[in-house]
């Protein structure tokens, strides 16, 4: 799997230092941060996009910026497995929010992936594909084939626009579409019941789902000092231990590995 496993998403960067299983951190939680934590496991970086995007309808952070940003978390942290770009995803409310359509969000996508590997070509970036329908995905994949990067030849591409619909049938064909045509995949924000269609044609997928189902319950027996569980690794690894459990087969496999 080349490191690749189920990431935990988490709002905690401290949790780096304490943990064992492949985390996903958001650079939102990190930029402002003058001291970083040294990771004992292997990370992602997610970028914020979405949440940046429906602030303030663009990026205000420049490619300048964030490539910068992501040298100092892979210097000063370590273990930086990736790190995804500064794509525009395409859930129809966000293009509402940008004024743009599909295309317009795709160039903006391929273009910022091209111009952060040669401003900073030894850091991980991943490639994202963005779109709604498959010919959305199919037509992403073919506008980096025009910008001279072959996705079938790069260890991982991520698949964006999917997590408020990961269940879906329209993105399990979606999903298993781009796997026969070589890629492999990174599933954003994808639930137990996105992996139970699809986890086999995934390479990795991760999850903040953990901590907006603890929000809603009491804190777990033995837990003190917080009223529920919504900041918890203890629920964290729990929730996560049971979604690895549950994928059989090859899929434990494939998604069920911990890489420290």
């Amino acid at each position: 799997m080349n490191g690749a496993g189920f990431y935990l998403g988490s709002h905690q960067p401290g949790w780096l230092t304490r943990l064992d299983v492949p985390l996903m951190v958001s650079h939102r939680t990190l930029h402002a941060r003058r001291r970083l934590p040294r990771a004992r496991c292997r990370w992602a970086l997610d970028s914020g996009g979405f949440t940046e995007l429906t602030l303030s309808g663009a990026w205000q952070t420049t490619p300048g910026e964030y490539a910068e940003a992501v040298a100092r978390y892979a210097e000063e942290i370590g273990r930086l497995a990736w790190a995804a770009p500064q794509d525009w995803m395409c859930e129809p409310h966000l293009l509402a929010r940008t004024g743009l359509d599909v295309d317009r969000h795709q160039a903006l996508t391929v273009d910022n992936y091209c111009l952060l590997r040669q401003l900073a070509p030894q850091l991980p970036f991943l490639p994202v594909i963005q779109g709604w329908h498959l010919r959305d995905y199919l037509a992403c994949v073919d506008r980096y084939t025009t910008n001279g990067v072959d996705l079938t030849g790069v260890p991982l591409v991520g698949l964006g626009s999917v997590c408020r619909r990961q269940a879906t049938s329209e993105i399990a064909a979606i999903v298993a579409e781009l796997a026969t045509v070589g890629l492999r995949l990174h599933g954003f924000g994808v639930k137990r019941h996105g992996l139970a269609r699809y986890a086999d044609h995934l390479d990795s997928a991760d999850s903040l789902a953990w901590s907006y189902a603890a929000r809603r319950r009491p804190a777990l027996p033995g837990c003190t000092g917080h009223r529920n569980c919504a900041n918890c690794p203890r629920y964290a690894l729990a929730w996560r231990a049971r979604v690895v459990a549950g994928l059989d087969g090859p899929r434990q496999l494939r998604l069920g590995m911990v890489v420290a």
